[in-house]
């Protein structure tokens, strides 16, 4: 059976193949998905314009007009918006252990790393995460499970990093910086994350991330080093293998999340428990198959074998809301192919999803 969403009516082999007629038909579906949040089609490439390398789009935004994410715009020749001091960000608690990407491996729903990252053998019963949500994303994904940030962005109210790093109180063991994603906002959130770890010197707070990994290198080994030292994880979303198909379901490339998560994989070494890195994948009915969970588990399998690695159920939402949740055959099937690829530590996540 093959399921196709009416908002991308396209086969993974036209999707994956490049070929110039199934433009028009991606251009089509992602401006329905960004023009009612009054977002850009496409990264401006003004050559007078003010340039953004907060991620992969490096927008070069002209006079009057807004990047990619919405979040900045050129006015009389600066950038205004989000910056470190502003954000646009909400939050809230989650008891621990909670339905993270990285529950199975964390210290929060384990006790990975106790006593030093952890403050109970096992799962931190009697403690909880704040959740960070950043609005605003570098990605314009048509299947977006948190596709409200985007309403969010025209919010004019904008948080100062103190009311984040205020909200951590002695029960509070870790912070995840998600979204949305974090991504254009990582100036705001690392000063989150620098004022929260002075906060709380001498007792546990992790920082975690989970991205689509499309940030600027450097910015990238800024959140390595703070997850690093707190016993954090960084969890990478690596949504498609295949370039084309990336950009027929992201709106962007997939090239710079490659790259940095073999950057961050350099470091994996440095700390094994608990894992400083996570990679996932959504399991998309008709989008996502063997053959990319294939190809990123021979990647992640070639860089460490060790590195976990999450399949995660579908939910139905945003623009691919018509499609049914993810088949329980493919979910083993991808996790018997994953594991054939070298891969030693892979779990099926959502799975109280799966159907069939």
């Amino acid at each position: 059976m093959v399921f196709l969403s009416q908002s991308l009516p396209l086969c993974l082999e036209c999707l994956r193949s490049k070929k110039e007629l199934i433009e028009e038909i991606l251009s089509e579906a992602h401006h329905l998905s960004r023009h009612p949040f009054q977002l850009v089609d496409r990264p401006p490439k003004e050559e007078s314009g003010r340039i953004c390398r907060i991620c992969i789009n490096e927008c070069q935004i002209p006079e009057g007009g807004s990047g990619y994410c919405g979040l900045r715009k050129n006015e009389s020749g600066t950038l205004q918006g989000v910056s470190a001091e502003e954000g646009k960000v909400s939050w809230y608690y989650d008891p621990l252990p909670t339905n993270c990407v990285a529950d199975w491996v964390c210290p929060g729903g384990t006790g990975a790393g106790y006593p030093k990252f952890s403050n109970s053998e096992g799962p931190e019963y009697g403690f909880k995460n704040l959740a960070v949500f950043y609005h605003g994303c570098s990605f314009d994904c048509l299947f977006c499970q948190n596709w409200s940030h985007k309403d969010r962005i025209r919010d004019l109210r904008m948080i100062p990093p103190e009311a984040l790093v205020h909200a951590i109180d002695e029960r509070t063991s870790c912070i995840c910086f998600f979204g949305g994603d974090p991504t254009p906002q990582l100036p705001h959130a690392l000063k989150v994350s620098r004022m929260a770890i002075e906060k709380t010197r001498g007792r546990i707070l992790r920082i975690c991330w989970e991205t689509n990994g499309s940030m600027h290198p450097k910015l990238l080994e800024e959140m390595i080093e703070l997850s690093l030292s707190s016993g954090g994880c960084i969890k990478f979303d690596i949504k498609a293998w295949n370039e084309s198909l990336h950009r027929g379901l992201c709106g962007v490339s997939n090239q710079r999340t490659k790259e940095n998560f073999e950057l961050a994989s350099r470091w994996f070494e440095k700390r094994l428990i608990p894992p400083l890195l996570i990679a996932s994948t959504l399991l998309i009915p008709g989008y996502i198959d063997e053959e990319e969970v294939r190809n990123i588990a021979r990647w992640i399998a070639s860089l460490h074998p060790d590195i976990p690695y999450a399949l995660l159920a579908f939910a139905p939402q945003f623009f691919f809301k018509d499609l049914p949740t993810t088949p329980r055959g493919l979910a083993f099937r991808c996790k018997e192919v994953a594991e054939e690829e070298g891969l030693r530590n892979v779990r099926i996540g959502n799975i109280h999803l799966l159907w069939g």
